[in-house]
């Protein structure tokens, strides 16, 4: 039989720097019907608005069918780069259109950020752990990562100091139910870090693609108003992916116009623009303040999801397990006992049908390999019951070093 078609290519050295992402490479273990996922970072299927978003096409097609199909300008779709101005500032920040640029998903945020800020053996601090999705996409750029304490409350303010931000490009944050550690900023460090990095002249990248599925606790301020009072540079990135769905990749980033025309230049280069039509569609769903009385249910499924394996943790995991109890978001982050190597049991866990992310992946220097991220949401309350269950009895077998 001939050999498909395969020819060579002399690839770059950017292209020689890409690797899969760890959790794309789970993922694919959790296709097979018989594991139980607490892997992916995937919001519950049941809060998406089906027939909203149907109906929204139809009527986008059938009144604005032509312009809707046709290209569009790079910075977005205008009213809904004025809806995204508005709320942000109904939460307080100071923007209008001129400050918003609609992306293909927030991850192109993070890639366009990382083509206009970033040089070989830039600095780039980062939490510690941090989201795999910005470790994966900055390397391409080739930074030299600076891990930024943290501790249960999340990213320490105190911990920038001079020396460590020194030359730095920017901090990037997660301040609300961070992944992967569900860890939330409080005011008090809020308020902190936004004078440091203004006093310090770091840029701030807040990336707030969970802050609307809070359940528990109260609402903190955005990064973005804070910064505005504390004179410091914030850049937010926003997502449609947890409030509506993921499959529309349509997501946001808000800065100065200086930074947004840069950023414009450089997307135009990447896809022209985001489709016309996904963002006349979700324009048509939010215009009229659906997400008001949407996000509701969607916070009380995710509530009822994190007490199920909270409570399952609680009764199957060993008291030498430690673990963050989340006020909202999609994930539960796990400290196993120093001896445990989270990746074999993750192949342990995996020939008993369960799945999970290793911590190991999410920090950008000096891994701590006994954490591990669990996601609940997607998982019914019995198979999370009963995939937790069986790692609280591979944790207590796990041979002692």
């Amino acid at each position: 039989m001939d050999q498909p078609y395969d020819p060579a290519c002399t690839y770059s050295e950017r292209a020689r720097l890409l690797t899969s992402s760890a959790i794309r490479e789970i993922l694919k273990i959790t296709e097979r019907p018989d594991i139980i996922s607490f892997a992916g970072g995937l919001p519950s299927p049941d809060g998406f608005p089906v027939d909203v978003v149907r109906a929204a096409y139809d009527k986008v097609l059938s009144t604005q069918g032509r312009s809707a199909l046709q290209y569009g300008p790079t910075e977005g779709y205008g009213p809904l780069r004025a809806w995204v101005a508005e709320d942000l500032s109904r939460q307080g920040a100071r923007v209008g259109p001129d400050n918003i640029l609609i992306l293909s998903g927030s991850q192109q945020g993070l890639d366009l950020l990382g083509k206009v800020l970033i040089d070989p053996g830039s600095k780039v601090l980062v939490e510690t752990p941090s989201y795999l999705g910005a470790l994966q996409s900055f390397s391409l750029y080739q930074p030299r990562y600076v891990s930024v304490p943290s501790d249960a409350g999340g990213l320490q303010p105190e911990s920038l100091t001079p020396a460590l931000a020194q030359g730095g490009r920017f901090l990037y944050a997660l301040p609300n139910f961070q992944n992967p550690t569900g860890r939330t900023l409080d005011r008090q460090r809020r308020n902190a870090l936004v004078e440091a990095t203004a006093r310090l002249n770091l840029p701030l990248v807040e990336d707030d693609p969970y802050g609307e599925l809070r359940y528990a606790g109260e609402p903190q301020p955005g990064l973005l108003a804070l910064g505005q009072e504390a004179g410091a540079n914030v850049i937010r990135m926003g997502s449609f992916s947890k409030v509506l769905a993921p499959g529309l990749r349509l997501g946001y980033l808000a800065a100065a116009p200086s930074l947004i025309n840069k950023l414009v230049q450089a997307k135009q280069a990447t896809d022209l623009h985001t489709a016309t039509l996904t963002q006349m569609a979700v324009h048509e769903i939010v215009k009229d303040g659906f997400l008001a009385g949407h996000l509701p249910a969607v916070r009380e499924l995710y509530r009822q999801q994190c007490t199920h394996m909270l409570d399952a943790m609680s009764q199957h995991f060993p008291q030498t397990v430690r673990w963050d109890t989340p006020e909202g978001g999609m994930f539960i982050w796990v400290t196993l006992p120093a001896h445990i190597d989270s990746t074999r049991l993750l192949e342990q866990a995996v020939a008993r049908g369960v799945a999970f992310v290793p911590g190991a992946p999410f920090y950008a220097g000096d891994p701590q390999h006994n954490t591990l991220r669990l996601s609940f949401v997607t998982v019914s309350e019995a198979r999370i019951r009963e995939g937790v269950r069986i790692l609280g009895e591979l944790i207590s077998a796990y041979p002692q070093a």
